[in-house]
């Protein structure tokens, strides 16, 4: 890969971090994010071409829509990183779809919708709608359809390999607020473009699994990067730029050293809070359970 700089991930903690997932997989969409480096800050992806992960440049009706790393043996994404834009109209209703080439090599680079009928080779790459069925979890977007402009955008978010099995409590509470609190940022403040990257934390000590296939994810995290933002903020908003992040719980039962839980929280949302957080305090976080450096943003988002 061209773009190395900096990495998300040395080999060690690669190796770490594959010890959560599971083992290592042998094919790949793509070597590295060469075809859609537009989604990433300053080009440059935060990770490296690894064993294991696959590059996705996820492409809806011939254009290339956002970019995600993900892991068939897990079925499950690690990051999906994009360019937040207002949405023009509702939200679209769910078509769901899936990555032709982590199946086939050979297949169409475009995502398809599910059939009635479920290719194996499909099942065996990537995640399939049967795997969410009565598991008690809905399927979270890392990158929301309502961060995301034309109709075709936010029908594009609606591929599985998008998607990470999310507790309901925090996908349409805690998470679903701090989407929307991004999403008015980037509409006062944000003078050009807020490049995105939404990723999960799996268990650190085992890995759940919903049908024996998904893995779970623990916390999910999420990072922004505005390099360009208004010089009059107010002063409330100060600590929110250029670069922001935040972890949400994904388990109630989880121990509180990340994110604590909200003793005042209904009852509806309790156990799945979201603490806000500026980017260094994230990549510590991260560093800690992948026992390496980490960078999110090229130069911290400095322009």
């Amino acid at each position: 890969m061209s773009h190395r700089n900096p990495l998300l991930f040395s080999s060690a903690a690669l190796l770490f971090l594959l010890a959560w997932f599971g083992g290592l997989i042998d094919g790949e969409v793509s070597n590295d994010f060469s075809h859609c480096l537009d989604f990433f800050y300053n080009k440059t992806p935060p990770t490296g071409t690894s064993e294991g992960y696959t590059p996705i440049c996820q492409c809806y009706r011939n254009r290339y829509r956002f970019a995600t790393l993900y892991h068939s043996q897990n079925r499950s994404p690690l990051f999906s990183a994009y360019i937040l834009s207002l949405a023009d109209g509702k939200r679209p209703k769910p078509k769901w779809m899936y990555e032709p080439q982590l199946a086939f090599s050979s297949a169409s680079r475009e995502m398809i919708p599910f059939d009635t009928t479920v290719d194996q080779n499909v099942m065996e790459s990537q995640a399939v709608l049967q795997d969410y069925k009565d598991s008690n979890f809905s399927k979270g977007h890392l990158n929301p359809s309502s961060h995301q402009s034309t109709m075709e955008d936010r029908e594009a978010t609606f591929t599985l390999t998008n998607i990470v099995p999310q507790r309901v409590g925090s996908n349409s509470g805690p998470w679903r607020q701090l989407e929307n609190k991004v999403l008015g940022r980037f509409k006062a403040f944000c003078k050009g473009p807020m490049y995105v990257i939404t990723g999960v934390m799996p268990y650190k000590s085992e890995t759940h699994r919903i049908n024996n296939r998904v893995s779970v994810p623990e916390y999910m995290w999420s990072a922004y990067c505005c390099p360009s933002y208004g010089s009059d903020l107010p002063d409330d908003m100060r600590p929110f730029f250029p670069t922001s992040a935040a972890v949400g719980r994904n388990d109630p039962s989880s121990g509180e050293a990340i994110v604590p839980v909200n003793a005042t929280a209904t009852q509806s949302v309790e156990g799945y809070d979201v603490k806000q957080m500026p980017l260094e305090t994230l990549e510590v976080i991260l560093a800690q359970r992948l026992n390496a450096p980490v960078s999110l943003f090229d130069g911290n988002c400095k322009k």
